[in-house]
Order: C-alpha cells, then sequence, then structure tokens
C-alpha cells in the first residue's frame, strides 16, 4: 500500500479503535472481556504507551497467493487443515486453493 501516513495519539481517537479490536479478539470467548472492565485509570495509562497510525490509501497493490508455490503434498496439507476448521471463511479459501490448483495442473 501507498499513501500518506498519520500519526495520532488522540485517547478519544485511539479509545474506539482499541475497543473494537479488543471486541474482535474477544468475540469467541465464553466471557468476553471489554475494555470497560477494566479500571479506567489503569486503561488511561495504557493508551499513553499506544501510538495509532492511519494510512491514508493512495495505491494499492498485490499478489494472488493460494500456495501455488508450493508442491502438492503441501497444497493437500492446506486443504485438510482448512477443511477442519468448518468455518465459511477457511471453507472458501479451501475452494480457491482447490481451484488454482486444478489451473495450474491444467497449464502444464
Amino acid at each position: 500500500m501507498y499513501g500518506s501516513l498519520r500519526v495520532i495519539d488522540d485517547p478519544a481517537w485511539l479509545r474506539p479503535h482499541l475497543e473494537a479490536l479488543t471486541a474482535t479478539h474477544e468475540a469467541d470467548q465464553i466471557e468476553p472481556w471489554h475494555v470497560s472492565d477494566a479500571p479506567g485509570d489503569y486503561t488511561g495509562k495504557l493508551m499513553q504507551g499506544i501510538v495509532g497510525i492511519e494510512l491514508s490509501i493512495a495505491r494499492m497493490t498485490g499478489k494472488w497467493k493460494v500456495s501455488q508455490n508450493q508442491p502438492a503434498s503441501n497444497q493437500a496439507g492446506v486443504v485438510a487443515g482448512l477443511r477442519e476448521r468448518e468455518t465459511e471463511g477457511s471453507a472458501r479459501l479451501t475452494e480457491l486453493v482447490a481451484e488454482r490448483r486444478k489451473t495450474e495442473d491444467s497449464t502444464r
């Protein structure tokens, strides 16, 4: 990614991002922890050590990588591991890896 970076140390800007990040990573817990569970003064001190970085994206370049550069045995291991996860995201990625394998095999 290419663009302009902005460093942000404003607690009013950081707090919602910290709360969203925490909510995302705690979502699968039986009793998810929330930033508000910690004492305010403790959280305030921790936030003094956090620096937000915002990137205004001007241009992106990417590379399609779904294990196509790996030997067939590694690709099979990736597919098997993804199938074990039984999530929507892993199912879609399994399809991509398998589809890419077929494409690579047909071009040889």
